[in-house]
């Protein structure tokens, strides 16, 4: 993570996404803007959170840790996103771990300047009321279409999802052997029916096998299956 001391660049985004009035002259001398590398974490489960995060560019991938160590990714997130909103709102620690999926851009507003001059800041609750009802509403839409589509749909929309950037190009990359027993988990199937899917999508051209894991080989391919992507929300 580094920061991206350009101010020009800062107020583009504000400007190209419509935050400058969320974001006023009091709150926008203490805002940040971060560069992470992909692979990087941006915020860790049970952490207590001292930011809200607002993705501008670049794709995230939000996933949680059980107590045994497997982990279940949640989602995938493009700009325009905020991350630490709920968090911030009831003041909890950090719900979920947030990686870059791809490069990204984010910028930082600390909790205590937002608390000193948003909290009756009128256009900054309706925003983050706004994000929040949203988030709820696509989550709750998520879970009933990944019930009532296939597993292959399911994991043709996972491979898209983690193989892509914020604008649908490739990314190159393998999916670890290990991920795999996470995206069973993700999509509510055994790993060994999961590596029956695998084998498939392989004969058919869609991936292939190399040492360690898979690539997507067919991204077009793919992308036919699954319909829609059900994973970025």
């Amino acid at each position: 993570m580094k920061e991206i001391k350009d101010p020009a660049l800062l107020e583009t985004y504000l400007r190209d996404y419509e935050l400058g009035s969320v974001f006023y002259e009091k709150i926008r001398p203490h805002m940040a803007l971060y560069a992470y590398d992909r692979g990087e974490l941006i915020c860790s489960q049970g952490e207590s959170p001292e930011f809200l995060y607002i993705l501008v560019k670049g794709k995230l991938k939000v996933f949680m840790t059980n107590a045994e160590g497997k982990t279940l990714v949640i989602s995938f997130k493009t700009a325009l996103e905020l991350v630490g909103d709920i968090e911030y709102v009831q003041d909890t620690d950090i719900l979920n771990t947030v990686e870059a999926a791809t490069g990204v851009h984010m910028i930082a507003v600390p909790y205590r300047i937002l608390r000193k001059h948003g909290r009756e800041h009128a256009p900054l609750l309706q925003f983050l009321l706004n994000v929040i009802t949203k988030k709820f509403y696509l989550k709750s839409n998520s879970i009933s279409l990944n019930m009532m589509y296939s597993v292959d749909v399911r994991l043709a929309s996972y491979l898209l999802a983690v193989s892509s950037d914020e604008s649908h190009n490739p990314v190159p990359g393998l999916l670890s052997t290990a991920e795999l027993k996470d995206v069973a988990n993700l999509i509510g199937v055994s790993y060994r029916h999961l590596n029956r899917i695998v084998l498939q999508f392989c004969s058919n051209g869609l991936l292939e096998r190399k040492k360690g894991g898979i690539v997507v080989k067919n991204p077009d391919g793919l992308s036919k299956l699954a319909i829609r992507n059900i994973y970025e929300y």
